[in-house]
């Protein structure tokens, strides 16, 4: 018999990528201009020129052998250091070359940490709204997922709720921040709270339970808003990053992991780390990209795009009566919908070529996902279409 559960994977799409592939044959019906797609988080924005420049720079100079050659398995070492300096550049950390793992994108970084940590019977934490592979990730690792509720008014962590699921099975809680789905960025307050309870229930169970701070959207936020460095508040952090992102490189999956060597047995769970990526079949990230990343680290994408379709969106829905929680970054809002069904919701916005994700899927009914990483005249565009939707209901 084949493994089901992979079946099942493989022959069920996302709800995300499903209405992606909806939209693109909607597009082919009635035209690409017609269709607002708001779907899946795809940059819309380009990468930077200096990540085109490096790239043609480092195919016409380098050593073809070396350059498209094997890295070390965790990545090359001049990569991991050059990365190291960057971090320590804005964060104000001490890590060096030795605490970075390469990885085949934020995806595979998660799924390193998660196959490293857990074994049978661990459970590991999320936080409402979140990112729907997050359980397929928790799963595939053997531990079972726990999801603490959102707090709708400003989607920050609701405290009781998190600690009430802590138990003797906890190994580890992963926080997205800035948000995806809801754009929402932890304040310090936030993360202060969160590292207090974390340090007395790993002094309670006498054992480490894990921080895993997942951060693609870390450069993408508005109005100044300040994003705290998980490592420098709570010790047993590690890091995964991608820099699909910030960088608009989705289609490269290039991030990594950081292991601080101030989380408990650090060797042990760097080992960890990369035997995971040994046996997922995740060594050596892309040699070019992991190269072109770490020499372009200290550059990001022009997110000013989507800083306008932000300020677009919400004020238009706030005015059709939809409730939307300003986000502080990433290029997700998560307004409320206007009847509690967010599945029949989404489902009615079709009719109006609308395509925005229920909420449901993200651990959050009576919400809906709009990815604005669109050109800002679809956006423009789109608001009349939103407001026939709100008609409908309103």
């Amino acid at each position: 018999m084949l493994n089901e559960r992979m079946v099942a994977l493989g022959t069920q799409r996302s709800v995300i990528r499903e209405l992606f592939e909806f939209g693109k044959q909607r597009a082919a019906q009635i035209g690409a201009e017609n269709v607002f797609d708001f779907s899946i988080g795809n940059p819309s924005v380009p990468s930077p020129a200096i990540v085109n420049e490096t790239a043609i720079k480092l195919i016409q100079e380098m050593d073809p052998v070396i350059l498209h050659g094997y890295t070390s398995a965790q990545g090359d070492a001049g990569v991991r250091q050059m990365l190291a300096d960057s971090v320590n550049r804005r964060f104000g950390t001490a890590f060096n070359g030795d605490n970075f793992y390469m990885t085949i994108g934020a995806a595979a970084a998660l799924c390193c940490c998660l196959n490293g940590l857990c074994n049978p019977s661990d459970e590991v934490i999320v936080f409402a709204p979140f990112f729907p592979e997050y359980k397929v990730f928790i799963e595939g690792a053997g531990a079972t997922m726990k999801m603490i509720p959102a707090d709708i008014e400003g989607f920050q962590i609701d405290f009781d709720a998190f600690e009430a699921a802590i138990n003797e099975h906890t190994k580890a809680v992963i926080v997205n921040s800035p948000n995806n789905p809801s754009g929402a960025v932890y304040s310090e307050a936030t993360i202060q709270k969160l590292a207090a309870i974390l340090e007395k229930y790993s002094a309670k169970y006498g054992q480490p339970i894990y921080l895993i701070a997942d951060e693609p959207y870390r450069e993408i936020v508005f109005n100044g808003t300040d994003v705290p460095y998980l490592p420098k508040y709570y010790k047993d952090t590690l890091v995964c990053y991608s820099w699909s992102k910030s960088l608009s490189l989705p289609g490269q999956r290039m991030g990594y992991v950081i292991v601080p060597d101030e989380v408990t047995d650090s060797k042990l769970v760097y080992a960890a780390v990369a035997g995971a990526g040994r046996s997922l079949g995740y060594v050596n990230a892309p040699g070019l990209f992991q190269r072109v990343c770490a020499m372009c680290a200290d550059v990001s994408a022009d997110v000013a795009i989507y800083e306008t379709n932000k300020n677009l969106l919400v004020n238009g829905l706030r005015d059709m009566g939809f409730h939307v929680v300003e986000p502080g970054g990433t290029f997700y809002m998560f307004p409320r919908t206007l009847i509690p069904d967010d599945v029949a919701f989404c489902e009615k916005a079709k009719d109006f070529n609308l395509l925005i994700v229920p909420g449901t899927g993200f651990g959050c009914p009576g919400h809906t996902r709009i990815s604005y990483c669109v050109p800002t005249e679809r956006a423009e565009k789109s608001l009349d279409a939103f407001e026939k939707l709100a008609k409908y209901y309103l």
